[in-house]
């Protein structure tokens, strides 16, 4: 996908203006501070945000998975969290679930089908968000802090899982460990491109971002 002059405005605050990316590696990784505009990338891509200026060319079918599972798991049953999207465009109830329990069975989620969503660790609810997005069978994933609320077992798991995908991946994270063997990783700060490239240089540029110290405000004159 490439981004051309776009232009993002969310309640009146510029979010990206005349931004210019090209997204076409099979995985990529965004970091930034918080506000540096890696959600609004995500959500544009996604179609869920439409810029003011600028267009998308080769623009692909993507699925979103946001940060936290709760917020995108709607159903009662996973049987039905993934059979939804389809059913809501005309599928036949079921070739969906035979279709659903094929997938699950493809990521060793097999035995997830049947359960209600509220028992599920969070981990598993992650894992259900994927295959529900994977139902839909987009060209590229979008994910958002996939592991943000999750344990480090959990996180490993997922991210072998993701890693097995033939799919592009663009993947924001804080975590930059799980980024290191990405085929690119763009920074983004403020809404512009800081740097886009390999993951040990962009990482290693950031990362001494990070180690800088934080100057203190300045304080107020009565």
């Amino acid at each position: 996908m490439i981004l051309q002059n776009i232009t993002l405005q969310r309640e009146d605050r510029p979010v990206f203006k005349d931004l210019n990316l090209r997204l076409t590696a099979r995985k990529t990784g965004l970091v930034g501070l918080n506000g540096s505009g890696k959600t609004s990338l995500l959500r544009l891509l996604q179609g869920l945000d439409r810029p003011e200026q600028g267009s998308i060319l080769e623009r692909k079918n993507t699925g979103l998975i946001f940060q936290s599972p709760d917020q995108q798991l709607l159903f009662p049953t996973v049987m039905e969290e993934l059979c939804f999207g389809q059913l809501q465009r005309g599928g036949v109830q079921a070739e969906l679930e035979e279709k659903a329990r094929a997938l699950a069975m493809t990521y060793g989620a097999q035995h997830l089908v049947r359960r209600p969503t509220h028992e599920l660790s969070l981990g598993e609810k992650q894992l259900v968000c994927i295959l529900s997005v994977l139902m839909d069978e987009p060209e590229t994933l979008l994910f958002d802090e996939p592991f943000a609320s999750l344990d480090a077992r959990a996180t490993q798991h997922l991210l072998r899982l993701i890693k097995t995908l033939p799919h592009q991946i663009i993947m924001a994270s804080h975590n930059l460990t799980l980024l290191e063997d990405f085929e690119e990783v763009v920074w983004l700060d403020a809404g512009r491109v800081v740097m886009q490239g390999p993951p040990f240089d962009v990482l290693r540029s950031f990362r001494e971002l990070l180690s800088q110290p934080v100057e203190p405000e300045s304080p107020g004159h009565a």
